[in-house]
């Protein structure tokens, strides 16, 4: 799917493909890969990358165009059980053009970031700093999530919610391997501003972007370590809820045992002892509640 808009007097706009300067290619068909590989002169290896969700950020200089792939983080949907996965995006920037190329529908040019764009190559340090702030929120998200699964573990005895603690790590080490890649992307692109064509201001920018990816990375690896290394713990909470509805389980039997052998023994078909006595059934009952209270004062004393 080809989405086309039109970046002019600092102003992102939707445009006709005739007019656009900047194209976004959705999950290329074989007619669009064809034609970012023939019209684009785009290498097909770079372009199969930047739709290849293990593959590394990286910045690269053809004859007339700069190729780049970034990280960014996919659409999460419920299906995924807390699994926040990882995907890349092509960037291939041209002297008067730009293509973006994804392997999902994603919303590129939204909010204030986009507000005013001078040039393409802000407009290509913007997308990187919009992927930068998903990462961002992602990582709140997962931190809100991880503290709402705390309090469920609290008072659970299955691994239903420790499986979604789990599934939290993992998406944490990938969003910190795509966020550690990124700042590599960006380094690089420091070091090579001047054939990237980049003014003092984008310079500046650039620095920015270092900056905020670095306490992304930070952010994560927290929230990593904290998961990492809390989890033997609410793995032992898990354990001792289970053990204290066991040794409730068993308290309870042992005080019914006790007063059901008491009314079986007299309950015999044999011929037992003050059988014939009037007040037979009412030192059955009586012992059988003796029973009950002598459980719950070595109960009480046990401080169980």
């Amino acid at each position: 799917m080809l989405q086309c808009w039109l970046l002019s007097n600092g102003k992102l706009s939707p445009a006709a493909e005739t007019e656009a300067n900047v194209r976004v290619y959705v999950r290329p068909d074989e007619r669009e890969r064809r034609e970012l590989l023939d019209r684009w002169q785009i290498d097909e290896h770079t372009l199969t990358s930047s739709l290849d969700p293990d593959e590394l950020a990286r910045l690269e200089f053809e004859a007339d165009h700069v190729a780049m792939i970034y990280k960014r983080p996919r659409n999460y949907s419920s299906e995924e059980r807390f699994l926040f996965k990882v995907s890349s995006c092509g960037m291939f920037v041209y002297p008067d053009s730009m293509l973006i190329v994804l392997p999902e529908d994603a919303t590129l040019f939204t909010g204030r970031l986009f507000a005013r764009v001078g040039s393409l190559p802000e407009l290509m340090l913007k997308c990187i700093f919009a992927s930068i702030h998903h990462f961002l929120e992602h990582l709140r998200v997962i931190n809100a999530v991880s503290d709402a699964l705390e309090e469920q573990i609290n008072a659970a005895m299955d691994n239903k919610y420790l499986l979604n603690l789990f599934s939290l790590e993992k998406s944490l080490v990938y969003y910190l391997n795509a966020v550690n890649s990124n700042g590599k992307l960006i380094e690089r692109m420091k070091l090579n501003a001047p054939k990237l064509g980049l003014s003092g201001e984008l310079v500046e920018l650039l620095d920015d972007l270092l900056i905020e990816n670095n306490q992304c990375k930070e952010q994560a690896e927290i929230y990593s370590n904290i998961l990492a290394g809390l989890m033997d713990a609410r793995v032992s909470i898990v354990s001792n809820n289970l053990n204290l509805l066991i040794k409730a389980l068993t308290v309870i039997t042992i005080a019914i045992m006790l007063p059901t052998f008491v009314v079986s023994l007299f309950s015999m078909n044999v011929p037992i002892p003050f059988q014939e006595h009037p007040w037979a059934f009412w030192a059955v009952l009586t012992l059988s509640l003796s029973s009950i209270a002598m459980v719950k004062l070595f109960l009480w004393w046990k401080r169980w």
